[in-house]
Order: C-alpha cells, then structure tokens, then sequence
C-alpha cells in the first residue's frame, strides 16, 4: 500500500471512529437522546422553544464532571435567563446519567449517548472512547453559533451565560 492511500485509510478511519469537526455556520446534527429525567429530547423540537447549549463532558462521576455539574446547578439561573435550552451530555449509559445527576441534585437534564453516534456527528470524540469537554451552541435556525473547547468545570454556568450575551441570544421575558 503506497503511502497516500495509507493516510487516506487513516483519515477515513479516524473520520469514522472520532467523527469530523464542525465549525461555526454548519448545520447541527439532529438527535434524539434520552435524558436523565426519563424523557426523550430532539433537537427539532428544543430550538422552537429557543437556542441550544450541548455541554459535552467525558465521565459521570469524575472530578472535572461533578465540578462541571456542580456549577450548572448552583449558577444555572444565570443561563436560565437567556432564551436558550442547556444539557450536559455523554457517551455514558442512561443508568449511569441518571445516578449522576440525582447524586448531583441536577435541576437540568443531563443526556446520554451510549452508542456515541452524536457525539461523532459533533465530532466531539476523544480519542479514549469518551467524548471531550466541549461546548456546543445552537440557533434557533439549527446552525451552530459557537464551540467552546476549552471548558473550565469551575466556572461552566458563568462562562455558558457569557457566551450566551456575546451571541446575542435574548433574555427571557421576566
């Protein structure tokens, strides 16, 4: 096998396991996943009711998770302001998820996608079969307005309802 199609081999199999990256204009892949409250969401029905936040995080139970997790629940009014859905979302399974988020006395849906087929549409698959920490926002037209890769767990809720302003997402009636 010459060399090219050897990288060209490579490419499409890192393609297929990793999923590609989208960039800001794209078309967000549509899902359907289950959430830690029992109900299913898609993302046709969430953006009549407004934006969309994915915070994807690797690992229920793991420090930099419940961080992140901490702050969405403590600080998730600041985001509540906004017009704007927000999930934390994961490969893990849905039992996993909802053990998560009842320990974390989570006041917002958390996600799963146990097959990880989202996760690579989103390209949000790391390399160790887990999905990395990033932040996905949605308009309401369904294209991606913005990806955050470098998350601080410490400051997640903050950070979400800033990028939210910078969007221009609206605030919700009071």
């Amino acid at each position: 096998m010459g060399r090219n199609k050897l990288l060209q081999a490579l490419t499409l199999a890192f393609v297929a396991v990793f999923g590609t990256a989208l960039t800001i204009g794209d078309s967000a892949p549509h899902f359907s996943l289950q959430g830690s409250d029992g109900k299913t969401y898609q993302l046709s029905e969430l953006l009549q009711e407004g934006a969309v936040v994915l915070a994807w995080y690797p690992k229920a139970f793991t420090k930099g998770c419940t961080i992140e997790c901490k702050s969405l629940t403590e600080k998730g009014h600041l985001i509540r302001e906004y017009n704007a859905s927000y999930f934390m979302v994961s490969v893990d399974p849905i039992e996993d998820v909802t053990k998560f988020a009842e320990s974390m006395a989570a006041d917002f849906p958390l996600l799963a996608d146990p097959d990880k087929s989202v996760a690579q549409q989103y390209g949000v698959m790391s390399p160790y079969g887990f999905s990395s920490r990033h932040n996905v926002y949605i308009g309401t037209d369904g294209k991606i307005l913005a990806i955050d890769t470098k998350v601080n767990p410490e400051t997640a809720a903050e950070d979400i309802a800033a990028r939210l302003a910078e969007l221009g997402i609206e605030k919700r009636e009071a």
